[in-house]
């Protein structure tokens, strides 16, 4: 009997398919609650893509958890966050019709305060549903190509 895959294991091996080539070398960190992407180093910067599970404490409206997907900028200092994230909100025409108002900015879900992010909140996700991976890697995919022209030109 094999292990199984997580849903984000899963995703991860799809987005590689769905991320245009010409973005860079594709990296992903995978495990059963969550998946962080980059392009590059080999090992995750600061500023990242990401989906994972939170607790409900953390997503309004969920009962029991939520899945976060969307992009971090997770530095030490609040400043640096600030610095990437008002880099993206001045770019935000460009980005918002393809993410939609569901991809909020702001302030980290969680105990990291001085974290900032672009994502969106699944409520009550169904993890164990087959279409669950490419939902999540698709959705992904779109933060990836909405947000890298901004963060590269930004």
């Amino acid at each position: 009997m094999g292990l199984e895959l997580s849903p984000f294991e899963v995703a991860a091996d799809l987005l590689a398919g769905l991320v245009p080539g010409e973005l860079g070398d594709l990296r992903h960190r995978a495990h059963r609650y969550g998946v962080k992407v980059w392009f590059g180093a080999t090992t995750p910067p600061k500023a990242h893509y990401e989906a994972q599970v939170i607790g409900a404490k953390d997503a309004p409206g969920a009962v029991t958890l939520a899945v976060e997907v969307g992009f971090h900028a997770e530095h030490a200092k609040e400043a640096d966050n600030e610095v990437i994230l008002a880099g993206l909100l001045a770019d935000e025409k460009r980005w918002r019709p393809d993410l939609g108002r569901q991809a909020e900015a702001g302030a980290f879900l969680g105990r990291a305060e001085h974290w900032r992010r672009i994502s969106e909140l699944w409520l009550d996700p169904d993890l164990d549903d087959p279409d669950f991976p490419f939902e999540i890697a698709t959705r992904l995919a779109d933060y990836i190509e909405a947000l890298e022209g901004a963060r590269r030109t930004g």
